[in-house]
């Protein structure tokens, strides 16, 4: 995990996580026409308020993690702010664990920790799919702030396994 560097509310574009300097990823797939498009509206969704997706994620996060997050785990994150950027889609998510579940932080709570990767890799994390210690390395996810917390966090998911099915399976929320 790297140190923390000052994190702003403020968004800002950030470049591909893989070669500094580069483009905003796009999804794998996307047919190279539409990466412009892409970039465009990723750039102005990652200027909207990030509570409505917040809200969200947290309403996913109490039905599929917190009734399997161990302890430990909870006491770990209780009330601290744990923010997830979606470097291909501009788009930011800022949680809190409460004594009742996941809310929506928004944008004024300093988190921290932020988490940064592609949509393609929180998925293939969230389906177990690819070892965060790889994807790490790899320099395909990214963790800034308070490491500690990121490794409850990492080996809370290990030990849970996968929060969401494999490709092709339904979802059952």
């Amino acid at each position: 995990m790297r140190p923390s560097a000052p994190y702003s509310p403020t968004p800002t574009p950030t470049p591909a996580p893989s070669r500094p300097g580069s483009q905003r990823p796009v999804p794998r797939g996307l047919p190279p026409l539409l990466a412009g498009l892409h970039r465009r509206v990723a750039a102005l969704v990652e200027r909207l308020p990030s509570t409505p997706p917040s809200a969200a994620a947290a309403l996913l996060l109490n039905r599929q993690l917190l009734p399997r997050l161990p302890d430990d785990a909870r006491t770990a994150l209780v009330g601290r702010v744990v923010a997830l950027r979606v470097t291909d889609f501009g788009l930011r998510v800022h949680l809190r664990l409460t004594p009742q579940g996941f809310v929506a932080a928004g944008d004024a709570a300093r988190p921290e920790l932020l988490i940064s990767a592609t949509a393609d890799g929180f998925m293939r994390l969230a389906r177990a799919q690819e070892d965060p210690d790889r994807l790490f390395f790899e320099r395909q996810l990214m963790m800034e702030g308070d490491t500690e917390l990121g490794l409850v966090l990492k080996n809370s998911l290990d030990a849970i396994g996968p929060l969401w099915p494999p490709a092709g399976m339904p979802f059952r929320a």
